[in-house]
């Protein structure tokens, strides 16, 4: 006579396979999620799940009978603290790149081999290898929850490297072409260029920039708010992009002539008024901008083509970071969080950043010397 079993049975059924069944720690009497080739196979099934329900690891296989769709989109609705333009790039990487593979597919139903294959399949299906890894960090962020939810044990998004999206270095213009391409807009966005270059401000962070955001005979700026442009809906002001934005960022003495006239030009005197304005006195959109300044062709006859309105910004961080700046007063002028949270609180003195824009403005005279003339007082309109 066989020996019965001290935990769980195994039975053969009809079709010569084996079938494993249990009672959880719940009282709930529970099949295996598939049957086995062998009776062998099904009793060490059975010797994992005790093991488990002994170990307190156990965990109820109903748990992760979740779709993974809905999960996913009550996900996104769920966080808090994110940018609108996040959760719009959230939703746009689930309708692209996720929900044709991932809809109706349970949590707990996901393996490690669908997740390579649903990788694989993005690339071979021409996804750039940029919005594949960010759906991949997605996907992964959103399972690791489920995890945290107790609804799976591991999350199935193993594969190494797979979040890591190539980040190609993009062009630095030298103070020369930038004081050239400032030469070449419209007078009313000269400034911007200007500032966007030498302090390194994000252009959200510039057109949501007041009058009072300046310090006196503009010897400063200070980021406090930036503009939001969601693909749909109107754009409005909300905060810096982290914690980290929130900064007073010294302006290069070599350009404040530049800003005061910017000021005295443009921009009335109630300090709520904008400092950067459309033609009409409006929010300053990035397409208007661009529209305005005839960007594309601008930046082409600036011997920059292909150049993008956010590489002015990383050009201020690299010629700032040539001034032999150190990483902390770095990231404290260019308003840079890190994963690292140390980094996050530290703080850099006044005195470091006046040495940046000091240095920067050497780099500024240099050139214009260089050059032969000095700044046009004239601005043209």
């Amino acid at each position: 006579m066989a020996k019965k079993r001290r935990f769980g049975r195994v039975r053969k059924l009809a079709s010569g396979r084996y079938q494993a069944r249990y009672h959880g720690p719940d009282g709930i009497d529970r099949p295996a999620p598939y049957t086995f080739a062998s009776k062998t196979d099904a009793e060490r099934w059975l010797t994992r799940v005790e093991a488990d329900i002994i170990a307190g690891t156990w965990r109820d296989p109903n748990r992760g009978r979740v779709p993974l769709g809905p999960y996913l989109t009550e996900w996104i609705a769920h966080r808090t603290g994110i940018r609108v333009k996040t959760v719009e790039l959230y939703r746009w990487l689930y309708r692209k790149c996720i929900e044709p593979a991932f809809k109706d597919r349970h949590l707990g139903d996901i393996t490690p081999g669908q997740i390579r294959a649903w990788h694989a399949q993005l690339l071979a299906d021409g996804v750039s290898a940029t919005t594949a890894a960010k759906a991949y960090r997605l996907l992964r962020a959103v399972l690791n929850t489920a995890v945290d939810d107790e609804l799976i044990r591991r999350n199935p998004c193993r594969i190494k490297g797979a979040g890591s999206e190539p980040t190609p270095e993009r062009p630095a213009a030298t103070v020369a072409q930038v004081l050239d391409l400032a030469e070449r807009v419209p007078g009313r966005y000269r400034a911007l260029i200007l500032l966007a270059a030498f302090t390194g401000l994000r252009y959200g962070e510039l057109a949501a920039l007041r009058r009072r955001h300046l310090g006196p005979k503009a010897t400063s700026v200070t980021v406090a708010a930036t503009v939001i442009e969601p693909k749909d809906g109107p754009l409005y002001f909300g905060p810096p992009k982290s914690a980290a934005g929130r900064r007073t960022v010294t302006i290069p003495t070599a350009i404040r002539g530049e800003i005061q006239v910017h000021l005295a030009t443009y921009v009335t005197a109630e300090p709520e008024a904008l400092v950067f304005t459309s033609s009409r006195g409006t929010v300053l959109r990035r397409s208007n901008f661009q529209r305005a300044t005839r960007w594309t062709a601008t930046v082409r006859a600036a011997g920059l083509p292909g150049f993008h309105l956010h590489d002015l910004r990383h050009t201020g961080n690299t010629l700032a970071a040539d001034t032999g700046a150190s990483l902390r007063s770095l990231m404290a002028r260019m308003g840079h969080s890190s994963t690292r949270a140390a980094l996050i609180y530290q703080h850099t003195g006044t005195k470091a950043d006046a040495a940046i824009a000091d240095a920067l403005s050497k780099q500024i005279h240099q050139h214009r010397a260089h050059n032969g003339h000095a700044a046009k007082k004239r601005r043209k309109k």
